[in-house]
């Protein structure tokens, strides 16, 4: 090595150590995040983003707003790194050279990301855990394991929650049509409530676990009108926010009484449920029609409500997926067509007789006529209990999502359907 290499590499290593010096130094001082992530920036020879685990962006450190747009959009040249404490995901480091000899080095990014990691646990540990006590409240009392007025009140209070005058119940959910990278259930969450809370001060929400990011929200109201544009407001930030997302939002009554809390969150459900089952993007439990008198079953006895659906609708949900037959369709639009053959056959693009087929196929399943007028009323309700308890339909391949124009054709085993 020349003398002159020697003292370039000399310079390069002093002034990644000052650089690694001045990371440090901004870590120890406790200067926020935002000075950390532009000493992280000058240790990465990058622009850089520091997002936490629920999608929100802490910091950025970028020369302009278009650096900034691009790293943020993840585009060509960004690269991603987990931050991680022991086995938990805290967040994400986004990093883009600002030029090609600018790359630093897998150990450095990651010795970088360590330390980032820690200190995006030390700024937002607070939060999470008041987020954490609030999502517990809420559950609680959605579950009715606190029912005493008194108690919902204090421990509402305790994380900034006043119920005292009233509040309603919202649901939220977010269906993922693709697979999703990371925590995106807290994303769902933490968006959420920065759109409640600027509708409702004080609102706190609980997310559940499965396919479908489900988030339960108390929010603090004096009247019905305040639910109703919360409820709005959501819908339209979450499937704007929410790219290759379905969304549905549904609410309750407001409720005067905070102990009435655990039977506005039942309403909310039932909401969500027929709002999800009717293709609606915002439905109130009052606008729910004749929904609405499930309710009583739904909150105290749901065993029996699930019990009318074996009795009634079950038989044919079963039939269909195995055959790949269409029978809940056909009742379902046999009675929007007041048991009418032919307007049912022209609304399924079918034959009169293929329709007759069907129901007789119905009663012999089932062993409801539903020619007769008992029959219609049983199956009628049986599909409404199919979706107050949010039992899905069958979905054979005629309706899974991504078929031209929402169906396909099916091969038939003969002109009757019959297996």
């Amino acid at each position: 090595m020349t003398a002159k290499a020697d003292s370039a590499s000399k310079a390069a290593s002093e002034a990644g150590g000052a650089t690694l010096e001045a990371l440090s130094d901004a870590i120890e001082s406790g200067a926020g995040l935002p000075a950390v992530a532009r000493a992280a920036a000058q240790v990465l020879g990058a622009s850089v983003a520091v997002i936490d685990r629920s999608g929100v962006v802490l910091a950025v450190a970028a020369p302009s707003s278009s650096e900034e747009s691009k790293l943020l959009a993840g585009g060509d040249g960004v690269e991603s790194v987990e931050l991680r404490v022991a086995d938990a995901v805290v967040g994400e480091l986004r990093f883009r050279a600002r030029s090609k000899a600018a790359g630093s080095s897998a150990p450095v990014a990651r010795m970088v990301s360590a330390l980032l990691a820690l200190e995006v646990v030390r700024s937002r540990s607070d939060e999470w855990a008041s987020d954490e006590a609030a999502g517990d409240f809420a559950r609680a009392v959605l579950e009715r394991r606190v029912t005493d007025r008194g108690d919902i009140v204090a421990r509402a209070a305790e994380v900034g929650c006043d119920v005292a005058s009233g509040a309603g119940v919202l649901i939220a959910r977010a269906h993922p049509h693709r697979a999703q990278d990371g925590d995106w259930r807290a994303r769902v969450l933490t968006l959420s409530l920065r759109v409640l809370r600027t509708q409702a001060q004080g609102t706190v929400a609980v997310i559940g676990n499965g396919e479908v990011a489900e988030v339960s929200a108390i929010v603090p109201s004096s009247n019905q009108a305040m639910l109703g544009r919360a409820a709005k407001a959501l819908a339209s930030e979450l499937a704007q926010s929410l790219t290759g997302f379905s969304v549905t939002v549904a609410h309750s009554r407001h409720a005067s009484d905070p102990p009435d809390l655990y039977r506005a969150g039942m309403e909310a459900l039932l909401a969500a449920n027929v709002a999800e089952a009717e293709g609606h993007d915002v439905l109130a439990f009052e606008d729910t029609g004749s929904y609405r008198l499930l309710l009583p079953a739904m909150s105290e006895d749901p065993g029996e409500l699930r019990r009318f659906y074996e009795e009634t609708v079950a038989p044919l949900c079963a039939y269909d997926e195995q055959y790949e037959t269409d029978l809940v369709i056909t009742i379902e639009a046999y009675l929007d067509n007041d048991g009418n053959v032919t307007p049912t056959a022209e609304t399924l693009f079918t034959h009169r007789h293929t329709i007759r087929y069907r129901l007789e196929r119905v009663r012999e399943l089932c062993g409801h006529d539903i020619s007769s007028t008992e029959g219609r009323e049983k199956l009628g309700l049986g599909l409404k209990a199919m979706r107050v308890l949010g039992i899905a339909p069958p979905r054979g391949p005629a309706l899974e999502p991504g078929a031209k124009g929402g169906k396909v054709r099916r091969p038939r085993v003969d002109k009757h359907e019959s297996p």
